[in-house]
């Protein structure tokens, strides 16, 4: 599929208009098989494409159009890459559990009768790896019951499909059930943009941007910028498509991509498969891009076409052109990687964009003292779950079996969905898997985000696990922050697993096997689609009841621990914020996992008051090291970062946190924007902040801040006041002035920045985003 000639667009556009008017006279195309009367709209798309194209005069990227097709006013709207505010319109919103309870509680408080887009839940979060997956899951049911109840009758309530706990993850669903190319969709969780690998716009937001969505309000989005990835050469041998985004992630670092989509295009796409893709748009949370996308092409049409929606395929086939971005479009900034020369990659430990080659990764780990053991290996999850991962990876497995090896470190596997696990079930992978010492564990994200009930290293233990997922944040998946977790392609971590140490290398090294004779691993390989029909497995999806659901009800027992109605947060008061104390300066790397730690308080996502007792207690306190351990500046006594506030807050004093770069980087849990408001916060001052976390706290009404001079965070002293000058004329574009009050009797005056726009000040001032909703009824 070729890019065709802008110069030509317009005339183009009207002609192709008029075969999809003749097309769409036969037949509707439905986005999903759960939705049969929610038509894919190639027709506005491509119409509003037009518009746009006319107006900025310029040839567009894939992800602008795509972007901008979605506009709420195509025709008035200000178009600038990373400057203006779009106004969209999304398609549709998927949620994960463990942010669903947030975001329906929110969206109950609304008053709205039923959700004004296609909306979907999925049970992946609260599932602990322990022993197994079907005890696991039946574990997870009878703990979960109450929260598993109260979402499926929410769904029911207000029109939102649900799929039970076992079903899968939830980027895995959309990707075999709603992702298409063109689409544009929001998911309250940072790996959404997996759907990217089938040409769709795909964003990870926060609860409270799920709601304005489901409540039929335009959503906003600061324009992209755009970052170009060309890609030339072919994949082959050991190099993967997870390799593709190690090596990006090692380039561009963890907020290289803040505040741009990452656009792939060039010749080497065609070597990558849909999944593969998928895999490579879903890691790319790593780099805080918005989203990442692939075009178009007929690796797209035959993933579409086994999951069973050929005429969404013959459909995009028709509409090809608008689906890939035009000849002579410029991005931004551009990375070029040749495929021919690309060599499988290992990224860690502690964050994902450290990338060593394999053949580096043995003399790097002795040279700074990691472990070279491998205890664990761990495949699958959301980035790395298709068939065909686990057909690569069962192809290394069978190589070693046949040689009378089995895997030296512990091994699990956790199938993407419920189709994945019944399919690799029938085609023998999830057999040679576990003949090799695998453990198959529940369809759910597990020890990816650190669900995960390990007992075979001590906490404090150091060790090295090796993982194909996303993330590897200190005691991210196992909550021992001396685990040295490394990411790798299924494939690889396969082969560590079996060989059991970090500097086995098998494009060039040798196991042993049973025998005592020498063997090399050969490069797997897998179809990337199985040669039969996918198994669908068990029916896990419950619809929405088809008269509506108006006379259902919705319980929340006043005395649960898990689930909690919400309050509404106090108005803006009309004056500047005067002398709020100083509840941490945090030092260093500050992640969402480390302001609203997951694993265990997953169990409390629906409970905020409960919830706000594990925030900031993850962050290092830049006074003395620690960590959950600060200075009570009314009692002089230390405590913990959740108990200080609620002091505070109980003694009427407001507080801010002061942070550094790339604040709250990671997933996209709002909790760790509510947290904060629940306990009397009202400023976040920083060098820098991840995208999602900066809207998260604007939409409750926080003050995200950021220091014009960088600098000035060094003479910000722990038991400083700040006041925050200038709220009378707050203004798009205007920056706001700071007092900081030292307990010597100095002070300091500085600027701060901020992004906010018009309708976020409004969002301040009514003390929230769905404050403001409500006011606007």
């Amino acid at each position: 599929l070729k890019p065709y000639n802008s110069t030509l667009a317009l005339g183009h556009g009207v002609r192709r208009l008029h075969v999809s008017a003749a097309f769409n006279a036969k037949a509707k195309v439905s986005m999903s098989r759960f939705e049969p009367s929610n038509y894919v709209n190639y027709e506005k798309l491509n119409e509003n494409v037009n518009i746009v194209r006319k107006r900025l005069n310029r040839p567009l990227t894939l992800s602008e159009k795509i972007v901008y097709g979605h506009l709420d006013d195509p025709v008035g709207q200000d178009i600038a890459r990373g400057r203006t505010y779009l106004r969209l319109r999304p398609d549709r919103v998927a949620m994960q559990d463990a942010t669903a309870q947030m975001a329906m509680l929110q969206f109950i408080s609304s008053g709205l009768p039923q959700v004004a887009v296609p909306s979907t839940i999925h049970c992946d979060h609260l599932i602990e790896a322990q022993i197994g997956g079907a005890k696991d899951l039946a574990r997870a049911k009878d703990i979960n019951a109450e929260v598993y109840n109260f979402l499926a009758s929410a769904g029911a309530k207000y029109g939102v499909g649900f799929w039970k706990p076992g079903s899968g993850i939830i980027h895995q669903i959309i990707l075999e059930n709603y992702a298409y190319p063109g689409v544009l969709l929001i998911g309250t969780d940072s790996h959404t943009p997996n759907g990217g690998g089938l040409g769709s716009i795909c964003i990870g937001v926060g609860g409270a941007d799920a709601v304005d969505v489901m409540a039929g309000i335009p959503w906003e989005l600061k324009c992209p910028n755009v970052i170009g990835v060309k890609l030339t050469g072919k994949l082959s041998g050991w190099t993967s498509p997870k390799d593709v985004i190690l090596k990006v992630a090692g380039i561009l670092t963890v907020k290289g991509g803040t505040g741009a989509i990452v656009e792939y295009h060039g010749p080497g796409v065609d070597s990558i498969s849909c999944t593969g893709m998928a895999t490579i748009c879903n890691m790319g949370a790593e780099i805080g891009a918005t989203t990442s996308v692939f075009p178009y092409n007929h690796r797209m049409k035959t993933y579409l076409e086994k999951t069973g929606r050929g005429d969404i395929a013959a459909l995009a086939d028709d509409y090809a052109d608008l689906l890939v971005p035009d000849t002579g479009c410029e991005y931004d900034s551009m990375v070029e990687i040749n495929l021919d020369e690309l060599k499988p990659h290992i990224n860690g430990p502690f964050t994902p964009d450290l990338a060593h080659p394999m053949a580096d990764i043995g003399a790097t780990a002795v040279k700074n003292g990691w472990p070279l053991e491998v205890k664990v290996g761990l495949i699958g999850s959301c980035t790395n779950s298709s068939y065909e991962d686990m057909g690569r990876s069962a192809s290394v497995a069978k190589q070693a079996l046949d040689k009378g090896l089995k895997c030296k470190a512990a091994f699990t596997i956790t199938p993407g969905s419920e189709q994945i696990r019944a399919t690799i079930e029938r085609d023998g992978y999830s057999k040679i898997l576990g003949d090799v010492g695998g453990m198959v564990l529940a369809n759910a994200c597990g020890p990816c985000i650190g669900q995960w009930d390990r007992r075979d290293v001590k906490k404090g233990e150091k060790n090295t696990i090796v993982t194909s997922y996303n993330r590897n944040f200190t005691a991210r998946n196992d909550a021992n922050p001396a685990t040295h977790a490394f990411v790798a392609s299924p494939e690889i971590v396969t082969a560590l697993a079996i060989a059991g140490t970090l500097d086995f290398n098998p494009e060039v090294d040798y196991l042993t096997a049973a025998n005592g004779e020498k063997f090399k691993l050969k490069p797997p390989s897998a179809d990337e689609l199985p040669k039969l029909d996918f198994d669908p497995g068990q029916d896990t999806y419950q619809h929405p009841p088809a008269e509506g659901g108006s006379k259902l009800r919705v319980d929340v027992s006043p005395t649960s621990t898990r689930l909690q109605l919400l309050e509404p947060f106090d108005k803006w008061a009309g004056g500047d914020l005067e002398d709020l104390q100083i509840l941490i300066k945090v030092k260093g790397k500050c992640t969402t996992d480390h302001i609203s730690a997951a694993g265990p308080w997953l169990k409390f996502r629906g409970h905020l008051d409960n919830i706000s007792n594990n925030m900031l207690i993850g962050a290092v306190n830049i006074e003395n090291d620690g960590v959950n351990k600060i200075k009570n500046q009314l009692t002089g006594e230390y405590g913990g970062v959740p108990d200080v506030a609620r002091y505070y807050k109980a003694n009427g004093l407001s507080w801010v946190v002061v942070g550094d770069d790339n604040y709250g980087e990671g997933s996209s849990r709002e909790h760790a924007a509510l947290e904060p408001r629940h306990l009397g916060g009202r400023c976040i001052i920083v060098k820098s902040f991840a995208r999602i976390h900066e809207t998260n706290l604007k939409k409750q009404g926080m003050l995200p801040l950021t220091f014009q001079n960088p600098a000035d965070y060094d003479k910000i002293r722990p038991d400083d006041k700040i006041s925050i000058k200038g709220l009378a004329t707050f203004a798009p574009g205007k920056p706001l002035s700071t007092v900081v009050k030292h307990s010597d009797g100095t002070k300091d005056e500085f600027q701060l920045n901020h992004t906010f726009n018009e309708t976020q000040i409004e969002w301040f001032q009514a003390g929230s985003a769905l404050n403001r909703m409500k006011e606007l009824q």
